[in-house]
């Protein structure tokens, strides 16, 4: 046999074998990815998004406690979603050391709610003005305070109300203050020694099992070299308002595009999360998200802005995580 066809065969052959095991791995590596999609799908917390549909048909359902979250009360008198009642920022936000947007102690939080209405029975629906970061950190208070499940945030928001052309009011409605009892769930909120673990495992393992978000933009996750600006070392990047649709800017894309965003990141089914941003309100819609698509997270409520004030906190510029 000629010498040269044993070798154009044995390296066809050679080749042959390559392809087949790279296709076959590339399956498998594919077949993997939509396991984990699936998987995360059926974890989804789908009851924590509710729509404009949906609260219309609810608005004279006794249980249904609807949140208009806002700085003032200009938009709220000027026509809110009939039923609505008006929850100030002021009330469920506080400055401390030198951080504005923290988490008040409980009491004010409890009467906060109590106030208006929102007892141990209600379903409760919110929305803010604007962006929809009143409503997500909003969520998130209720969630610390143990009453997440009940919560849920309107998708789209008022604005989408609007764009439906349905109806508003815009006088308040009566209502009775209620008993809120707080049910503590402090696993909600990361510490700056948990994020320092984090930023360490996420650096420098393979598999690391855990992630760190970075809700803020782009510009401000890549920081300036030589400044104490950055990210916290370890966190990967996706900005907020990815969650939302580009055609309104309102409403949440679809959970399957949710999920993929975030595989593609590189947060798996069972990995334990954390957000941030600069004060804790940015990484509230994606503590939200997150949640809503079944994974463990937590957020850093002193965020950057606590994280530059801990003298040996390190913080890594430009585009790459590690």
């Amino acid at each position: 046999m000629d010498f040269r066809n044993v070798v154009l065969r044995s390296t066809v052959a050679f080749i042959s074998f390559f392809i087949v095991v790279g296709m076959a791995l590339s399956q498998s590596s594919s077949q993997v990815s939509a396991q984990r999609a699936v998987r995360q799908a059926r974890s989804a917390r789908t009851s924590m998004l509710v729509s404009t549909d949906w609260l219309a048909k609810n608005l004279r359902n006794q249980r249904v406690v609807i949140l208009h979250v806002a700085n003032d009360r200009k938009a709220y008198d000027n026509g809110h979603i009939p039923g609505a009642r008006f929850l100030g920022w002021s009330e469920i936000v506080a400055a401390k050391n030198g951080a504005s947007n923290e988490l008040p102690p409980v009491a004010q939080l409890k009467s906060a709610f109590e106030k208006i209405g929102v007892g141990d029975t209600s379903r409760i629906i919110i929305y803010g003005d604007g962006n929809g970061l009143t409503a997500t950190r909003t969520w998130f208070t209720l969630d610390y305070l143990g009453h997440g499940s009940r919560a849920a945030i309107l998708d789209g928001g008022i604005e989408k109300w609007k764009g439906e052309n349905r109806a508003l009011e815009s006088q308040s409605p009566a209502y009775e203050p209620a008993a809120f009892t707080p049910r503590l769930n402090p696993s909600v909120i990361a510490t700056t020694e948990t994020v320092r673990d984090y930023s360490w495992v996420s650096s420098n393992m393979e598999d690391p099992g855990v992630a760190i978000i970075d809700a803020r933009t782009a510009e401000q996750y890549a920081g300036a070299p030589n400044t104490r600006t950055g990210h916290i070392p370890g966190a990967a990047s996706m900005y907020w308002q990815k969650h939302l649709n580009e055609k309104d800017r309102t409403s949440m894309k679809p959970l399957s595009e949710l999920i993929k965003m975030y595989h593609d990141l590189g947060v798996k089914p069972g990995d334990k999360v954390i957000t941030y941003c600069n004060t804790g309100v940015q990484a509230s819609h994606s503590y939200f998200t997150l949640k809503y698509l079944g994974f463990d997270v937590s957020m850093y409520d002193g965020s950057i802005s606590e994280w530059t004030k801990v003298q040996d906190a390190p913080l890594k510029s430009g585009s790459e995580k590690k």
